[in-house]
């Protein structure tokens, strides 16, 4: 009886201490301002009461009427969103928000801990291991990579897509596609078929994964296991590291068989993907398992494949909406490269009025329109609120980017925004497509060079024409941004006009 009255009160000391901090905790959030809330389940009914599809504007709404930090609270939780560049500076500058939050939980049934995921000591492990992997010697080599698949991009409009509306997603993600799968990985000659049904895998898991997000009672994993969408997730993820098994076990035979080694050279130096030097690390160092380097793959096949996807697809769209501009970076490109010389490294690095536009695109259009961390310790903001440790922050880098204190008229396509006099006036932390700070994309260079070697291809080749209008665009919540409805342009051969 004395031993269950003393656990009953350590207990009961345990709860009573826990609550004084979550209440402490949520008083010092509460001055953050807010949408009107309940007192006791905050902002849960708001919340649930849209559809998910309304809640990327709802977001919009909220970031211009709170600017710049807002507030949600639910009973499980409370969000602070990020909106000012002093802040995103404040967060992501330096080594102590490395943590991602819960959010990205739900990506490691598939990722496992790879780059995106991890944190810590084995990010910091990961990401040395993996930054040779995307120098600019290697990044050179894959050019030609880049080069082949767009021509063969180019075949397929000119025989099925010329002079009419096409959907630009199913017909730049294969592309994107196998150039991932060849330069990260050095996959060849993957069917079609296999491809469809890997695409379609990664479109199924985002959209459970967002489910999961909007209904709570997913969040709970032995319900989710029972659920249709657990089903569903267990059986794609069982796919996709199939595959990937595969591959690993693939390369792994030619590596100990000194095949990839006689390869590629590049000035005399031996290429090296990014799985080779895992699995060189695996290998020689055994500091990696299969599972370590599976979580990579994945995690590249992910980042590297939907985030190009999506930046040359809202280019297309925005090259054909502005005529003008269009005009302008097929002017640069012949300049430099005449009307069929495949471009090289060095002449890529010349198209500086195109990589203003492919930048000011990523401003308007930023693949990954938020990011999400784990306050490490406690901090106050810029504009002056406190932040306790623990607490989620949302970045919305999709706000940052068209906030008008920043970019006056910021909907207005104006790649003049970058030129360097221009850029000089901003802060370092108002454009950020490519993430900050330590923890930025690993991959921005290797996705530029993709990016302007697609459309030095294409735009040679064809004028594009507005078929959908950009202004018309409306976007679904979704880890990449994401249109409701496939954008669509008209692609005319240029020896016809």
């Amino acid at each position: 009886m004395i031993i269950f009255a003393v656990a009953l009160l350590a207990v009961s000391v345990y709860l009573v201490s826990h609550l004084i901090k979550v209440y402490r905790y949520r008083r010092i959030l509460a001055k953050i301002p807010s949408p009107d809330g309940h007192w006791l389940i905050g902002n849960a009914v708001w919340l649930l009461s849209n559809r998910p599809e309304q809640m990327f504007d709802l977001l919009r709404e909220c970031a211009k009427k709170y600017w710049p930090i807002y507030r949600f609270t639910s009973p499980y939780i409370v969000t602070v969103g990020i909106l000012h560049p002093k802040d995103f500076e404040i967060v992501l500058s330096q080594m102590k928000h490395l943590t991602k939050s819960n959010l990205y939980d739900f990506l490691k049934n598939w990722l496992g801990e790879g780059l995106i995921t991890s944190t810590n000591n084995k990010w910091q492990k990961r990401r040395k291991v993996l930054t040779p992997a995307f120098h600019f010697t290697i990044l050179k080599h894959f050019l030609t990579v880049f080069n082949d698949e767009t021509e063969i991009l180019i075949k397929k409009i000119e025989s099925t897509c010329t002079n009419t509306a096409v959907a630009l997603e199913s017909l730049v993600s294969p592309t994107t596609l196998q150039i991932i799968s060849e330069t990260a990985m050095g996959m060849r000659n993957i069917d079609d078929t296999t491809k469809t049904r890997y695409r379609r895998g990664i479109r199924k898991l985002a959209e459970i994964i967002f489910r999961r997000i909007w209904k709570p009672w997913l969040r709970l994993a032995f319900v989710f296991k029972l659920s249709e969408e657990g089903r569903d997730e267990k059986s794609v993820v069982q796919f996709l590291h199939n595959l990937t098994h595969k591959i690993i076990m693939d390369r792994e035979t030619q590596l100990i068989s000194g095949k990839i080694l006689t390869e590629h050279s590049y000035s005399g130096r031996k290429i090296l993907r990014m799985l080779d030097i895992l699995l060189m690390s695996k290998i020689c160092a055994n500091n990696m398992d299969y599972e370590d380097i599976r979580e990579e793959v994945d995690t590249f096949m992910f980042a590297g494949y939907d985030t190009t996807t999506s930046a040359i697809c809202f280019l297309l769209l925005s090259l054909a909406n502005h005529k003008g501009i269009q005009n302008e970076v097929r002017k640069e490109i012949e300049e430099i490269l005449g009307p069929n010389r495949v471009p090289t490294y060095n002449d890529l690095q010349q198209l500086q009025y195109t990589e203003r536009v492919i930048k000011e695109n990523l401003r308007l259009y930023p693949s990954v329109p938020f990011i999400s961390r784990i306050a490490s310790e406690d901090f106050v903001t810029y504009t002056g609120y406190q932040i306790p440790k623990g607490t989620v922050l949302h970045l919305h880098i999709f706000d940052l980017h068209r906030d008008p204190r920043i970019y006056p008229d910021p909907l207005k396509f104006n790649p003049d925004r970058f030129l360097p006099e221009n850029v000089k006036q901003r802060h370092p932390f108002a454009y950020l497509p490519f993430s900050g700070g330590p923890r930025n994309c690993i991959g921005q260079r290797f996705a530029m060079l993709e990016i302007k070697a697609v459309i030095c291809g294409i735009i040679r080749k064809f004028d594009l024409e507005e078929v959908d209008k950009d202004t018309d665009l409306k976007f679904i919540p979704h880890f990449m941004l994401k249109p409701r409805s496939n954008m669509r342009v008209k692609f005319v051969p240029r020896n016809s006009l």
